[in-house]
């Protein structure tokens, strides 16, 4: 089959999902189609908690669909070239080509060459019965899913062996000699099926002009961040997942292959990018978070298809959740689309969590709050928390006075005078608690502490409060200081999360050294609340090329490098949606 690209924003993209560790997917689906030797596999973006009882066993589990092959008219294994695109995979073959495309979510579609030709593939599930289009394989137990595959090519061979008591052998022989001909592979949790096949040229350009409008509806940028921002945007659409049981919005998961579900902060920054395309979407970011509000207010960590993540108890047993910012996050919504509904709608919400914070979380009474557990900071690993918790720290209560301070601006839209002069105050009261309890002047620091003792680790985190714009113009110009130090915090690519000069620095080890692009984002904001504003430039500036340096986008980089660590996570949401923010930033800048 051959037809032309037109769209710029496909062409541009031509190649950039490699099938080893990009994935091929559509927006709202759970299914991952990947390169394996010289052919392909499915895998799920589906925790399966209730099978084992474990939150991240779904990263080693096999993929459902393994060894799919495409056969020529003797059923031997076709090699092809791959051409890949946002919408298809092109594999050109000796007999023609076959392409790949999503019909809908559950969905994929191959487009059959004008020939005899077939598929092979094993499939991870317990019962199979052939039928005279295809056939259906299902999952029965704990967890239940369904395979159904269907041609409208006539079927010369429809074989399934079991290998085993939930492994099966599927070997599909078809005459798509007339044209037009397509196998549809439907996988779903669902009792109906789609077998219903499309023509297939049609499938292929609905696929095309569904990614191009996504494309289109961006804000145009131009420059060397042309191509990575539009890859951005591929993983800002390729990365969401539609809405089943716990999973109450369409949400983006972190990374589709690596973190299946949806992070509190992380979702914060994915609605960034989504308000320069999609206002409601980036609202239901966080309206699925307030959805799964406790009672006494807390936000939960994670949540999942089957269940929510609010406690655990490793390292210590304590609630789990993560830093307070979904009031920051909603104002910036707000200041983009100036939906005054929504800010009604979350207002008391965004209340009962503040409260939770100082309720729940100031055991001395300070009016500083602590991190009980180290997940609850998003800095699992952290040296500052080695020693154990709680422990005290700048960048929680520099969370908490954004989040009144955040608080004071919507209740002052709504009409709330008391209310808004009440979290003004509050906002204010934390900052001089921070300047009163935590600043050193000597060291030029703020520490965090535990049980009354200061960790004596540096890290971004000490210097925290400069984003509240709140700090005296002597203190701010140390904090500054320290942040631009070469030898400290601004190496090639700043900003390290542990500094330089450290012992504990660590440039591959996740929080104890890389640079994590949503650090580097609050700062460039506070820079610019504090009046540094060329400084918050070059740092934006250095962060756009960090990120548009490497072939993905990843979880966090090497300072010095701009490398990824090897454990860096790919297709990584926050800082493909970061990136989108700080590019269009600079396209006024």
């Amino acid at each position: 089959m051959t037809f032309e690209i037109t769209s710029p924003f496909l062409k541009l993209l031509r190649n950039r999902i490699d099938l080893c560790c990009i994935p091929f997917s559509e927006r709202g689906s759970r299914l991952l189609l990947l390169r394996k030797e010289d052919g392909f596999c499915i895998r799920l973006a589906e925790r399966w908690f209730k099978l084992k009882n474990q939150l991240a066993a779904y990263r080693d589990r096999p993929p459902l669909v393994d060894e799919w092959q495409l056969t020529d008219s003797d059923g031997q294994p076709l090699p092809f070239e791959m051409t890949t695109y946002p919408h298809c995979v092109i594999c050109k073959t000796g007999i023609g080509d076959f392409v790949i495309t999503f019909v809908e979510p559950e969905t994929l579609l191959v487009a059959l060459p004008q020939a005899q030709c077939g598929v092979t593939f094993r499939a991870y599930l317990d019962r199979a019965q052939t039928d005279r289009r295809g056939g259906v394989l299902r999952l029965t137990g704990q967890i239940r899913r369904n395979l159904a595959y269907t041609s409208n090519a006539p079927l010369l061979c429809n074989e399934v062996v079991a290998n085993g008591p939930d492994v099966q052998k599927i070997r599909l022989h078809m005459d798509a000699s007339e044209g037009g001909k397509a196998l549809l592979i439907n996988i779903t949790p669902r009792l109906g099926f789609n077998r219903w096949v499309p023509e297939p040229r049609s499938a292929i350009e609905a696929a095309a002009d569904r990614w191009h409008e996504w494309f289109a509806a961006a804000p145009e940028v131009a420059g060397p961040y042309r191509d990575q921002y539009y890859y951005a945007w591929w993983i800002m659409r390729a990365g969401l997942i539609s809405t089943r049981f716990y999973t109450t919005r369409e949400a983006m998961t972190p990374s589709k292959i690596h973190y299946v579900g949806a992070w509190q902060w992380d979702n914060f920054f994915h609605a960034l990018a989504y308000r320069h395309v999609e206002p409601r979407l980036a609202q239901d970011q966080l309206r699925l978070l307030l959805d799964h509000q406790r009672d006494d207010g807390m936000i939960p960590d994670a949540i999942h298809d089957e269940g929510t993540v609010t406690r655990m108890d490793v390292p210590v047993e304590a609630d789990v959740t993560k830093p307070p910012l979904i009031a920051w996050a909603v104002w910036k919504l707000y200041e983009h689309d100036g939906d005054r509904e929504f800010l009604d709608e979350v207002y008391e919400p965004l209340v009962r969590w503040n409260n939770w914070w100082f309720e729940q979380n100031d055991p001395d009474s300070s009016g500083l709050c602590e991190y009980l557990h180290p997940y609850s900071s998003g800095l699992d690993d952290s040296p500052l928390w080695d020693d154990g918790m709680p422990v005290e720290a700048p960048d929680l209560n520099t969370y908490l006075c954004l989040q009144q301070e955040a608080l004071a601006k919507i209740a002052r839209v709504l009409g709330e005078k008391e209310d808004a002069e009440l979290w003004e105050q509050r906002a204010d009261d934390v900052a001089r608690q921070l300047l009163r309890q935590k600043w050193d002047a000597q060291a030029g620091l703020f520490w965090a502490t535990r049980n009354g003792s200061r960790i004596n680790v540096v890290t971004p985190f000490n210097l925290y409060p400069l984003i509240t714009g709140r700090m005296p113009e002597a203190i701010a110009d140390r904090l500054v200081a320290q942040l631009t130090d070469e030898h400290k915090f601004w190496p090639r690519y700043p900003l390290p999360t542990v500094a330089l000069d450290d012992p504990k620095f660590d440039p591959l080890q996740m929080w104890r050294g890389p640079t994590w692009v949503n650090i580097n984002y609050l700062f460039i904001e506070g820079l610019e609340r504090s009046g540094y504003f060329d400084i918050a430039r070059e740092l934006r500036n250095r962060t756009l090329e960090m990120i548009a340096g490497r072939p993905d986008i990843y979880e966090y980089y090497h300072p010095q490098t701009g490398e990824n660590p090897p454990k860096a996570a790919s297709i990584f949401g926050w800082s493909a949606a970061i990136y989108i923010d700080l590019a269009i930033q600079n396209i006024d800048d």
